[in-house]
């Protein structure tokens, strides 16, 4: 609702809902209460780690929507924190442990996909980037392009020691997942590729979805940890 008027600006974005002028602001923000209070009654009924969860990440959005997004680095960090918060709602939902490993390499990733979707931005709208998004003036692509080959290398290094550390080998009861360290670095690659060569990397998950090479890279990767971890032959 508060970025309606910065959307109709957006090619894709001008498509939304609100923007378009086929939902009414008042008319939006009257369900989002209503939705957003139904929703933690829900996550309530789940428990009470998942319930703090879902309103720590209804407060980040909220913070976000309202004057996080901007703040020059912090909008990306918020970014990154959201994704986050989804993989520990996830453990808290079922009750499982989350490991220090998995909100490491979560964020990391989520901060590269963040970074990718400003540049994309950035180099999409041109000039006229910053109507549509005034934190885009405080960027550059080349300031964007040295932050995401910082996020990149941390990505992978976390994922690579996270295979070969003791704790996961105990775990699992294998050494062989460094085995898997080729498909996050090509689907990694790959996602530069589209993001700097193909203008691409407006929506992460429209991207994975549609790019049949990285949707094939996940897909092959999920069935080498699979094999690996449970000792399936084949």
């Amino acid at each position: 609702m508060l970025d309606r008027e910065q959307d109709r600006r957006h090619p894709v974005k001008a498509s939304r809902p609100i923007a378009s002028g086929a939902l009414k602001p008042r008319t939006a923000v009257i369900w989002a209460v209503v939705l957003g209070v139904g929703s933690l009654g829900s996550a309530l009924a789940l428990g009470l780690p998942f319930f703090a969860t879902a309103a720590a990440y209804l407060s980040l959005l909220i913070a976000y929507s309202g004057f996080l997004k901007h703040v020059v680095i912090l909008d990306v960090l918020t970014l990154a924190m959201g994704f986050t918060l989804r993989a520990v709602a996830g453990g808290a939902a079922i009750g499982v442990p989350v490991s220090h490993w998995l909100i490491l390499c979560t964020t990391l990733l989520a901060l590269f996909l963040a970074l990718g979707k400003r540049r994309h931005e950035l180099t999409l709208l041109g000039a006229s980037a910053t109507e549509h998004r005034p934190i885009l003036d405080a960027y550059s692509p080349y300031l964007l392009d040295q932050m995401i080959s910082v996020v990149t290398a941390s990505t992978l290094i976390a994922y690579a020691f996270y295979t070969i550390s003791p704790e996961t080998t105990e775990k699992f009861g294998t050494s062989l997942l460094s085995l898997t360290i080729p498909f996050p670095l090509y689907g990694i690659f790959r996602y530069l590729y589209l993001v700097h060569r193909k203008d691409r990397g407006g929506s992460p998950a429209d991207l994975l979805l549609e790019d049949r090479p990285l949707l094939a890279c996940v897909g092959v990767w999920a069935v080498a940890v699979i094999i690996i971890i449970y000792h399936v032959k084949l």
